[in-house]
């Protein structure tokens, strides 16, 4: 037997015996899961313990060093288990912005202390983190962020506002950019700093969606005092730090990889397909088994060292159109029904609820507008863009 070949036996093994009933079911939307952090209440013991025990294991983050809190697995080693997971349709044990965003950015800019400080709470789920990036006069044009970071000898004083902030009333931290510098190119004079939402000055207001929901905030800064320790990278020039989170953001956004197929999710609505709507179905499947592909060798280049850079537009922009044209055939094989609102039998209205989300996917994170001129521009080399 491989090195690999164990280590797949080992955690079919392990999973088996850990991973208890009630996680081995894919989620249905993002209240399913487990998000974590200071005030997070958990929706069963199940999830608790699944949590734990990952987390226990270093699964939380598997690829990330050991001394962090993840498990150092390697590039196949990770592959083989989330192949695994898939297997017996285990949920992510955490969701964490922390995880997708943050750690990437602090195992490549961060300090040693700021290492050890935030990646190991981050991996066991203890504090959940918010972006603070756009703006309400720094949308795609994030550079030209206003929000205002004076050094007053021992400490950072912030003032400004951010808006679309996702989660910012229930996150513990927010990792944020500020403009430390006004005099030069609006690129320049950036930083990226690190601070705990129940600091003094710190509030927020959920912004109600079409959907009827709000996952989104303004989030407001007056006076918040921020040690000067919390600041990633070196001052002014967190721009750089910036475009590689956003990598991983689009890469974040534009993954479904463990939403169920869609033709699985319309035969559990009791819809027997025309052949109109079993048409959209294969295409929608084999164009998601296509991305997927894409995904994963995208992924495995990343992982060896390559930077996915402009890449991660396509990733982001191809994802979410996909993630649209999901939930436009789940509302055509619902019919009238799909647009109920609020009712017991169409659980308050959730898929309504969530096609309608599925139109926020194209806007946060860059525009579906903004990605193709990035792909335009940085992939094909097109003239004139």
């Amino acid at each position: 037997m491989s090195d690999l070949e164990q280590f797949r036996a080992e955690t079919r093994t392990w999973l088996e015996a850990n991973c208890p009933a009630e996680m081995r079911s894919p989620m249905k939307r993002e209240t399913d899961g487990c998000w974590g952090g200071r005030n997070w209440v958990f929706k069963s013991e199940d999830q608790k313990l699944w949590l734990e025990r990952m987390a226990a294991k270093g699964w939380t983050a598997p690829s990330w060093p050991k001394q962090y809190g993840g498990a150092g697995l390697s590039r196949a080693e990770d592959k083989i288990l989330k192949q695994e997971m898939k297997r017996i349709s285990a949920r992510p044990p955490l969701l964490s912005f922390g995880i997708w965003m943050l750690g990437p950015a602090l195992l490549k800019f961060g300090t040693e202390e700021q290492k050890m400080r935030y990646l190991p709470e981050i991996c066991r789920g203890e504090v959940r983190w918010c972006q603070g990036y756009s703006e309400p006069n720094a949308g795609s044009d994030l550079a030209s962020l206003a929000t205002k970071c004076e050094d007053k000898g021992d400490h950072f004083l912030v003032n400004g506002s951010k808006v679309w902030t996702s989660y910012a009333d229930e996150a513990d931290w927010i990792f944020c950019l500020v403009r430390t510098d006004n005099t030069g190119k609006k690129h320049h004079g950036i930083s990226f700093i690190l601070f705990d939402m129940e600091t003094s000055g710190v509030s927020t207001k959920p912004i109600k969606l079409i959907s009827g929901r709000s996952p989104f905030c303004e989030t407001f800064f007056e006076d918040v005092k921020v040690p000067k320790e919390n600041l990633v990278g070196e001052r002014d020039k967190g721009w750089s730090i910036a475009k590689y989170l956003l990598t991983h953001e689009r890469e974040m956004i534009g993954d479904s990889g463990n939403l169920k197929p869609v033709a699985q999710m319309v035969a559990e609505m009791g819809v027997t397909p025309d052949a109109t709507l079993q048409a959209k179905i294969t295409a929608l499947t084999i164009d998601e088994w296509a991305f997927s592909q894409t995904m994963s060798r995208m992924l495995a280049e990343a992982k060896a060292g390559a930077s996915l850079g402009a890449k991660s537009s396509m990733l982001k922009y191809y994802g979410t159109e996909l993630n649209k044209r999901r939930y436009e055939v789940m509302m055509d094989a619902a019919g009238y029904d799909g647009l109920e609102w609020e009712s017991e039998r169409s659980n308050d209205g959730d898929l309504a609820r969530l096609w309608l989300r599925t139109k926020g996917n194209s806007i946060e994170g860059g525009t579906s507008e903004i990605q193709l001129n990035i792909i335009a521009k940085h992939i094909l080399e097109l003239p004139g863009t």
